[in-house]
């Protein structure tokens, strides 16, 4: 394995490090809101907010893990009936356009970065917030799923199995 190779993968497992991290921050905001709401009290807004922005970054930065461990949903039931070698091109072919429709959202997700940064945008409901901070996430995420979804057109794993069904 590259250098290269070890330090995308390191990458992307500590984004997802990072996002199963925020799921469990997810899961004591609520239940910490909806016991202080319980008890008459009225929650912190900036408990109420950082879920918020902790869904979008729990998203976007689990994103490429879930391609790299074929955990994105996808249906097989096309796939299983073709044979080998049409199941690899078909399989290389929605990469491919997987790859395409990553890139375009990566380039609209710098586009929207640098036009938080020029602006100076803030999101200001229960703190000053700069807006890159969020928008930082899309590009981050669409390349890096970019780069995982390359590595199913031109590496030995297809990114379908050819076996149609649930398979835990």
């Amino acid at each position: 394995m590259s250098l290269h190779s070890k330090a995308l993968a390191f990458v992307v497992n500590f984004f997802a490090f990072i996002a199963g991290t925020t799921l469990v921050w997810l899961m004591v905001s609520v239940i910490t809101s909806v016991l202080m709401r319980n008890a008459g009290w009225q929650p912190f807004a900036w408990l109420f907010t950082s879920a918020e922005y902790g869904l979008l970054y729990m998203t976007m930065l689990g994103a490429p893990w879930l391609v790299r461990e074929k955990g994105h949903v996808h249906i097989e039931l096309v796939t299983a009936a073709l044979p080998d070698k049409a199941r690899g091109i078909v399989s290389r072919i929605v990469a491919i356009a997987c790859v395409m429709v990553c890139v375009i959202l990566a380039w609209k997700g710098v586009e929207l970065f640098l036009k938080n940064i020029e602006r100076g945008d803030y999101d200001t409901r229960a703190y000053y917030y700069p807006r890159w901070m969020l928008t930082i996430a899309f590009p981050v995420s669409f390349g890096l799923m970019a780069i995982e979804f390359s590595r199913y057109i031109f590496g030995n794993n297809l990114m379908h199995s050819g076996e149609a069904g649930i398979h835990e």
